[in-house]
């Protein structure tokens, strides 16, 4: 995702590739004994100018130690320690300056003391003090980055990004830049009767509290933030999976919702006739659901038959190309179905982190399919975000620069999801993660989710070229279509005019390029040169020296 040119070395396999030809050397081994004495060659060319980076906690023994010293190393433990937070320097990522839980920590990380004249801790373990767990040492002409996490799950995907970016004088990758807010059932029938928890706190019905409270806090939300929701209609909740569609749903209250959300920017996709996932009797939920499987396509093509047209009645003049399955579950055949039966459908969006219960859960990436389908997933839910979502937001404003979040009405019925704490105090806790994501990102763009596949499709799309010179930086952009985002992270020069773009500072050294044009040139200011760009040959000589 990051458009990076890489030659892969398996060295069970190959010999090491001539580091003379290469700007980056990533050595993805924790120990390296397979290296040999090549290690030693990695750190004479670092030392004439080359980067290297070590993602992986390395293992003690004699070839990790003979080189400790040059990763800027003083002393290290010999076997692993576990680390259950780590603290981020807020120059270094955006929504920095603060502690992240990892959640089920063991033991990943070597307990080390740095050498404070040759390195710079960007992430420690344990506490701001802690255990140093991403620096980069300067050896020579050269660096090193290493990586002291040991975990490598995809909520920490952003850490390692941010490392590799530390590497050239100036890195540049592709990002999304884009915030979409999903309510999942919504427009749809609201709950009749009463709710324990909002009877205790509010003394009125279910629908009143969802009419007369959680809606308008939800738009005053909306209008503090700029958030454009995207809605995911849902007709009614029956069962019914033989075709059959008896539901007479209150289409006042569909109206309502669904005009004031458009009133708003915002934007209305498919859910579902009713929440029956798209699955046949191959499905299996291992007791996990309780829901029913339809009985043939037929029956499924009846059903959402009539909440497309249900749909078209109620809003003839707005385009719905948005698709989100029932509990994120959708079989192959259902998706083959959607696509083949509605080719109106440009975004399936289910999940991006893993959830390995089953193994038709609509787990995706972000990325444009053949067919020009954008698969849009989304990262976190509900108004209280537990410490796995605040990593994995975090972790991928810092490699994607994106943000995709989805509620549900009845957040405050469930105590699954906080309902017990009471709709104030979670509308106090999702507006602190609010505060937290634009106040760290206020360039991030807002989006319906439609509009989020556009950026999707330009970045997916996107690949660059760039050259450096001792003045300027020139990035020419391959497949150029309108515009396109970048992150850029000037480690060594001061960034000066730009021609053909917007830079925008973010962080520390971090900046957000939104190109205008196919070329962008990026001065940097006088007086400023490239302390470490050289040739090959100028590396090769100093190597023979």
């Amino acid at each position: 995702d990051m458009k990076v040119g890489c030659q892969i070395v398996d060295l069970s396999q190959e010999p090491v590739a001539d580091f003379e030809e290469y700007i980056n050397v990533i050595v993805l081994m924790s120990n390296l004994e397979p290296m040999g004495t090549d290690i030693i060659t990695l750190c004479d060319w670092v030392y004439a100018g080359g980067n290297a980076m070590f993602p992986l906690s390395l293992e003690q023994n004699p070839y990790s130690a003979a080189i400790q010293s040059r990763l800027g190393i003083m002393e290290s433990s010999e076997g692993f320690v576990e680390i259950d937070t780590i603290y981020v320097e807020s120059e270094f990522m955006i929504g920095g300056g603060q502690e992240f839980h990892i959640p089920d920590p063991f033991e990943s990380a070597r307990a080390v003391r740095l050498l404070p004249e040759k390195t710079k801790v960007h992430a420690t373990g344990n506490g701001k003090n802690g255990i140093p767990v991403i620096w980069e040492a300067t050896y020579g002409n050269g660096k090193f980055v290493v990586d002291n996490i040991g975990i490598y799950d995809k909520a920490f995907r952003g850490f390692y990004a941010a490392s590799f970016s530390l590497m050239e004088d100036t890195c540049v990758y592709p990002v999304i830049n884009g915030s979409a807010f999903f309510l999942d059932d919504f427009p749809s029938q609201i709950p009749e009767g009463n709710s324990t928890y909002i009877e205790r706190d509010y003394h009125t019905t279910i629908r009143d509290f969802y009419i007369n409270i959680w809606w308008p806090d939800m738009m005053n939300l909306a209008d503090k933030y700029g958030i454009k929701y995207t809605g995911l209609a849902i007709e009614c909740y029956d069962d019914a999976v033989d075709g059959t569609t008896d539901a007479r749903p209150d289409t006042g209250t569909f109206l309502n919702f669904g005009n004031m959300l458009l009133r708003k920017g915002g934007e209305i996709g498919y859910h579902g006739y009713n929440h029956q996932p798209l699955c046949f009797d191959n499905c299996d939920y291992k007791g996990i659901y309780t829901y029913k499987t339809w009985e043939n396509s037929t029956a499924m093509k009846k059903a959402f038959d009539h909440l497309v047209a249900f749909c078209d009645k109620l809003f003839p003049d707005v385009s719905m190309s948005v698709y989100v399955p029932p509990s994120n579950l959708l079989s192959k055949e259902g998706k083959e179905f959607l696509l083949k039966e509605y080719p109106q459908i440009q975004t399936f969006s289910g999940i991006y982190f893993e959830d390995d219960q089953l193994d038709f859960s609509l787990l995706q990436e972000f990325e444009t399919l053949e067919n020009g389908v954008v698969e849009q997933p989304r990262l976190v839910s509900g108004c209280d975000l537990d410490d796995f979502m605040k990593l994995g937001t975090f972790s991928e404003l810092n490699f994607h620069f994106v943000n995709s979040h989805f509620t549900h009405p009845d957040d405050a019925l469930d105590p699954e999801r906080g309902a017990e704490r009471g709709w104030e105090e979670l509308k106090v806790r999702f507006q602190s993660y609010l505060s937290w994501l634009y106040g760290s990102a206020p360039c991030i763009r807002n989006f319906t989710s439609s509009e989020l596949s556009g950026a999707i499709q330009r970045f997916t799309g996107v690949s660059f070229e760039k050259e450096m010179t001792a003045e300027k930086m020139t990035i020419k952009i391959n497949d150029f279509y309108d515009e396109a985002q970048f992150f850029v992270r000037f480690n060594e020069q001061e960034p000066g005019k730009v021609d053909g773009g917007k830079l925008t500072h973010l962080t520390g050294d971090l900046y957000l390029l939104e190109a205008n044009k196919n070329t962008v040139h990026e001065k940097y200011n006088q007086g400023n040169t490239l302390n470490r760009l050289k040739s090959r040959k100028d590396i090769a000589e100093q190597i023979n020296k």
